[in-house]
């Protein structure tokens, strides 16, 4: 096996006790194949792109690509199947993580938390007074989330708990064990003229880009805060920071952006934007679990059986 990746330590010895690995740390230039030589499994993770003519110069002797990820849109699925590549991710296992970041996400764009960070850091900071950082209380808020997936509904558990209750929306109902007696809006405007707080937790697709453009921003209530942690290419820029610069959004709290790690400029000058650099599954028990549910589906698979995390 070839990794392309940066790794945590834990994870390279996982990997190692299942597999003849090397492991290098970025994409080499011109793509993977000086390095892959006859490995039969090539691992990487969101960021490294495999495109339609670089998986078709991979050496015959590739079998399997492994995306330490989620998402697998960095690479060119139609073509991986074309040359008969087996393509497996890791879904599943990020629900916990994504969605404790999910709360402090809402928890940090409600109650001012970038202003607040900023002025104790300052040193500047006069003391406490009644009219210092006024935000507003989750408890008792509409929650509407948009994807009602793993991830949402891992989202929707924990914000029962501060109080919330749960609106969302999705192509199609969730069954009634699923729901837990959340409120299903078959339309978007719907749900959102009842939404405090917009969670966007839906996959990126093609129907789905700039899904939250200015249209829609525009059903939010005023005052709604907005939430991303899905794929920063969900939301519109210019429409969500337009909104947070006239008050319609009161708030965003933002863990992925479009075409990060180079975001808008303008979300640095807007006190009322909570973010955090992609950090939804990052910690040590997701970034196992993630290594052991590639390892899971490529033993499977070496074994001649089906892996249940197999894309193509």
């Amino acid at each position: 096996m070839l990794a392309i990746s940066r790794f945590p330590d834990e994870v390279k010895s996982d990997f190692r006790e299942a597999f003849d690995v090397t492991f290098i740390d970025v994409m080499p230039t011109g793509g993977p194949n000086a390095a892959l030589g006859a490995r039969e499994v090539l691992l990487l993770s969101f960021g490294s792109e495999l495109r339609t003519a670089v998986i078709g110069a991979l050496p015959a002797s590739l079998k399997a690509i492994a995306t330490y990820s989620v998402g697998y849109e960095h690479i060119d699925i139609a073509a991986a199947r074309a040359r008969g590549l087996t393509v497996l991710n890791t879904p599943g296992v990020l629900t916990d993580a994504v969605a404790e970041i999910g709360l402090l996400l809402m928890l940090g764009a409600a109650r001012r938390a970038t202003e607040s960070i900023d002025l104790i850091r300052s040193r500047h900071w006069p003391g406490w007074n009644p009219t210092q950082l006024i935000g507003v209380e989750l408890l008792g808020k509409n929650l509407g989330i948009l994807g009602m997936g793993r991830i949402g509904r891992g989202i929707a558990r924990r914000a029962r708990a501060f109080g919330m209750t749960i609106h969302y929306h999705n192509r199609s109902r969730a069954a009634p064990g699923l729901e837990d007696n959340a409120i299903y809006h078959a339309r978007f405007p719907d749900m959102a003229a009842t939404t405090d707080v917009l969670m966007i937790a839906a996959q990126l697709s093609a129907e789905t880009r700039h899904y939250l453009d200015a249209g829609r921003v525009a059903m939010l209530k005023r005052g709604t805060i907005v939430c991303n942690v899905a794929r920063g290419d969900l939301i519109d820029d210019d429409a969500l920071i337009a909104a947070l610069q006239n008050g319609h959004v009161r708030a965003a709290g933002l863990d992925v952006f479009e075409n990060e790690p180079t975001i808008d400029p303008r979300y640095y000058d807007l006190p009322n934007v909570f973010m955090l650099p992609h950090i939804g599954s990052s910690t040590i028990e997701t970034r196992r679990r993630m290594a052991q549910a590639l390892i899971i589906g490529l033993e499977t698979l070496r074994a001649g059986g089906k892996p249940a995390n197999r894309v193509v």
